[in-house]
């Protein structure tokens, strides 16, 4: 066995992992305990990173040749790389010559590494000469970098994870740590266990696992968080609590924001915000007298066509009360991809350029084009994500280059993604995951390279610089993403007029000369990082940035001396009026829709939805809805309703949630076309969660309001339904899901997931307003394995109703191994938890083939998993919890040990600890000490 230093490849946190190979087969994972990010742990996701990487799986999932589709809805077929990058040049060359170089794009990741970023910015600013290159972190970061930019004059965090042990206030905004960053969430828990003392403020308009840990929840209604800032603000100058020293020696612009925050009144703000007059006070207290306030924050501040002036109008809170540049303290974005930083760094967006400079800036574009040895860069600002897909919607963009990213599942409005990806003359995917929705819509399908495989470097949210490592040779003809966008860019150079001197603009050999000129581009810069080399990450471990010439090691806070990267060394107050919601909620669309992450799967899913037991504790797409909303809606768990926004309409069961106040709802931002289907009125197949979602996006971050999208809700009358679940052989499984999902377009409502543990299994839910053709249910019965001899069957086509059960029978039991209910599919429950469960069945007979029959007395479900480690379910926690006698949990801490040690429930990555300890809360009161 092997063992190869690396990095996680989910989110911001920037974990270390040791990946553990034999031959050319990763067989395990476990965390690095030298990492500074992590110092060993994983959360669920990352800890089950090897399970993504069995051969079944990349046999099934991995594109492994380059494809080319001959004629657009045609199945692509397999093409050797010369042939599939001289189309992709000529093809370019022909547009550009054509067209003009803006008539080309380029729509990149944030989970690219910084090498694979650099080489695509060259490319386009460089070579192509057009500045339409950006990326997902578009979606992620963007409000972020504009806000920091905007109040202390360049794109860098300046706190890191150390601040936690030293901050006596926590305040969260806009995000659910405990699920979008566990690892964080882990040293978050530590630093509170070891400083009972520290203030824990959420701001969410969910009460999720994190703002369930909080000492005050702030449930503000969605979009109305520059409103809570300056309320804060307001009162924290009304009460005497700013630093006025600090504010005169070391910022500008507070006289002018003083002005906008008059109005912000303690009674105008609780009336907006939803909340009440203390809790804002309160939050005012605690963030400004603390002696030390660290800030988080992710996309629910992002993620807004306010999202620059949400992240300027936290950043005034931290400014007016000098809470930066010392430990404990200060603005800290979270990053939600695990190279957004590295991505930021080297320009890779279409309004910057390599090291922290500004497209719109003269002299920084002639700094790069002197470092990259051509004439010039492009002045002309480039398309951003959303404006690009308008773009090539209306024609003007002609070819799209779409790297390690999903806009058919990730865009919000995808009718107008498909309609861009349909019109464009070449589409190009250059991908791991031959799954993913985008691929669809392939012209070519170039075959990369992924997590395991891959070499390069990441930055981290702290701006710690981690190496990525390979542990397993390429599969396949797969190759490095720079590598490829290098040996398309030295064909494209032949064929166009050359901009540069030299012979080529991409003379590197491999991974470390390109992060060198990279390096060099960040000489003088605020993240110079020209002390640092590939040897140095080799010898010492990740580095902080900037790390300059001749130092030996990173700085871990920026602006300790109050002196700030602007003209004037000093920080910039903005002036961040509250201008109300991009879509209000009204009479036609009553209901407030936010999106967000699941505890234990990453963006699309191409990579964690291989792993069924990723599915145990969320496992079905639903929208979740107050208990009041349900009722006024009629409806109860399962009930199908419509999801429409002014964009678009989806289908998917509704769930009641504590979560969620009784004008809202809530659904993953993970459900697309690929899990959650269905089609149109127009009859073409729609894109999950964001056929719904609103474009509308930030002027200066460009970053579109996914969070926040106004929706009505209405039952959905679907008289005829379908259930399918089977264990399925490993070698199939996948193979078998994508094929089903060419299925879920024939009905107006289908999903289909894996789930399982040792075993694979498959669930395909399906409703219709009448039944499906009979070949249909017979071609979900073959993929789900029910087509054998074995198999039990019932038929009545007058009503409907059609029954195929297959049982995998012993000398000594009978186990239900697969079932489709089509038609009355009420005994779902029961037959479901025979398999999932693997309980005998041999007592059950012709019940199994009544429609409608009755659960067996007997019969009991395992409960909601809450422990995917250790498979441990909420009614396994509660029954163990009753057992436990009174002189046992006569507190929290004393139930949770005993409980752990009973079950083990989050002893492992620890991912589950907030909900087990929900858990213990609501128990504890009705068990007194003795």
């Amino acid at each position: 066995m092997t063992e190869t230093r690396s990095t996680c490849p989910y989110c911001g946190v920037g974990c270390g992992v040791v990946i553990e190979s034999t031959g050319d087969q990763i067989t395990g994972m476990r965390g690095d305990p030298d990492h500074p990010a992590n110092f060993g742990r994983l959360c669920t996701k990352g800890s089950t990173l090897h399970l993504t990487a069995t051969a079944a799986i990349t046999r099934q999932t991995r594109l492994l040749q380059p494809m080319q589709r001959l004629q657009r809805g045609q199945p692509p077929q397999p093409v050797a790389w010369d042939t599939a990058l001289d189309l992709a040049a000529g093809k370019f060359a022909q547009v550009v010559r054509d067209h003009g170089p803006d008539a080309v794009a380029f729509y990149i990741s944030g989970q690219l590494l910084t090498e694979d970023y650099y080489v695509f910015n060259k490319l386009a600013k460089g070579l192509i000469g057009t500045n339409n290159v950006d990326t997902n972190s578009r979606l992620c970061m963007s409000s972020a970098v504009a806000g920091y930019k905007r109040t202390l004059g360049a794109d860098a965090p300046p706190a890191c994870y150390d601040d936690l042990n030293h901050a006596q206030c926590l305040f969260i905004a806009g995000s659910n740590t405990a699920w979008a960053h566990p690892i964080l969430f882990r040293r978050i828990e530590d630093a509170r266990a070891a400083n009972p003392r520290m203030k824990v403020i959420v701001v969410d308009p969910r009460r999720t696992d994190t703002a369930g840990t909080a000492d005050l929840h702030l449930a503000i209604q969605p979009g109305t968080d520059v409103m809570l800032f300056n309320g804060m603000l307001h009162i924290m100058l009304l009460e005497g609590w700013t630093q006025r020293q600090y504010i005169h020696e070391h910022t500008n612009g507070f006289d002018e924001l003083k002005a906008t925050l008059r109005d912000c009144t303690p009674d105008r703000v609780a009336e907006v915000c939803g909340i009440g007059r203390e809790e804002l006070f309160t939050a005012a207290r605690w963030f400004a007298n603390s002696g030390a306030t660290l800030s988080l924050y992710c996309q629910g501040l992002n993620q807004s066509s306010a999202g620059t002036d949400k992240n300027a109008a936290l950043i005034n809170l931290h400014l007016a009360t000098a809470q930066i540049g010392q430990p404990g303290m200060g603005p800290f974005s979270l990053t939600g991809q695990p190279n957004a930083m590295g991505g930021r760094e080297v320009g890779g967006m279409a309004n910057l350029l390599s090291g922290h400079r500004d497209l719109a800036n003269a002299a920084h574009r002639a700094e790069v084009a002197a470092l990259w040895g051509v004439a010039d860069v492009p002045s002309k600002p480039g398309k951003t994500a959303v404006d690009m897909f308008q773009a090539a919607a209306d024609g003007e963009i002609k070819a799209l280059w779409i790297a390690c990213t999903n806009p058919a599942q990730s865009l919000p409005d995808q009718a107008l993604v498909r309609r861009a990806l349909e019109r464009a003359e070449l589409v190009i995917v250059q991908e791991a995951f031959s799954t993913t929705a985008t691929c669809d819509y392939a012209d070519l399908l170039l075959p990369a390279t992924t997590w395991g495989e891959k070499i390069g470097t990441v930055t981290n949210s702290e701006r710690r610089i981690s190496r990525v490592r390979p542990a397993v040779a390429a599969p396949g003809e797969t190759r490095h993403d720079w590598s490829i966008a290098v040996d398309f860019a030295r064909r494209l150079e032949a064929l166009m007029p050359a901009r540069g001197a030299a012979a080529s603009l991409f003379p590197y050999p491999d991974a470390e000369s390109i992060w060198n000129e990279h390096r060099e581009s960040t000489r003088g810069r605020d993240l110079d990082i020209t002390g640092l080399s590939y040897a140095m990450l080799d010898e010492k471990g990740p580095q902080q940035w900037p790390l300059r010439e001749g130092e030996a090691t990173g700085q871990a806070r920026l602006y300790a001396d109050g002196v700030f990267p602007t003209a004037d060394g000093r920080a910039r107050f903005a002036d961040t009026p509250y201008r109300g919601v991009a879509e209000p909620r009204d009479a036609r669309y009553p209901f407030a829709l936010t999106t967000g992450r699941l505890r234990d799967h990453w963006h699309g899913m191409s990579r964690t939805g291989t792993l069924g037991r990723l599915f145990g504790h969320v496992a079905e797409p639903a929208v979740q809805l107050h208990a009041q909303a349900m009722a006024r809606l009629q409806l109860k768990d399962g009930d199908l309703v419509h999801l429409t926004s002014r964009r678009g309409s989806i289908m998917l069961p509704a769930q009641t949630s504590t979560e969620v106040a009784p004008t809202q709802a809530f659904v993953a931002m993970h459900w697309g076309e690929e899990y959650l289907s269905g089609v149109s009125t127009s009859g073409k197949r729609l894109g999950g969660i964001n056929a719904v979602t609103n474009p509308a996006y930030c002027p200066v971050s460009k970053q579109p309001e996914l969070k926040h999208t106004a929706v009505k809700i209405l039952k959905a009358e679907l008289p005829w339904a379908l259930l399918g679940v089977a264990w399925l052989p490993e070698d199939d499984a996948l193979a078998a899901r994508e094929q089903l999902r060419e299925l879920m377009a024939l009905f107006p409502f289908a999903t289909c997931v894996p789930f399982g543990r040792e075993r694979t299994g498959l669930l395909f839910r399906a409703a219709g307003y009448e039944a499906a053709p009979d070949a249909v249910v017979a071609r979900i019965e073959t993929l789900l394995g029910l087509s054998g001899p074995e198999v039990l069957r019932y038929a009545d086509r007058r009503k409907g109703q059609r029954r195929a059960v297959r049982l995998l029978r012993t000398a000594e039991r009978a186990e239900v191994a697969g079932f489709v209910l089509a038609g009355d599919i009420s005994a779902e429950g029961w037959i479901k938890t025979l398999l999932q469960d693997q309980l005998p069945a041999q007592a059950y007979g012709r019940l199994l083939l009544v429609p409608g029959a009755k659960a067996p007395v007997a019969l009991q479900a395992r409960g909601k998993q809450v422990c995917t480690c250790f498979n441990v379910t909420d009614m396994a926690i509660q029954a163990q919890i009753a057992s436990q006698s009174n002189t046992v949990v006569d507190t929290e801490a004393k139930c949770l040990a005993t409980l752990q040690a009973a079950l083990q429930c989050g002893t492992n990555c620890g991912s589950c600890l907030p909900e087990v300890r929900r858990l213990v809360r609501m128990a504890m009161p009705a068990r007194q000490p003795a």
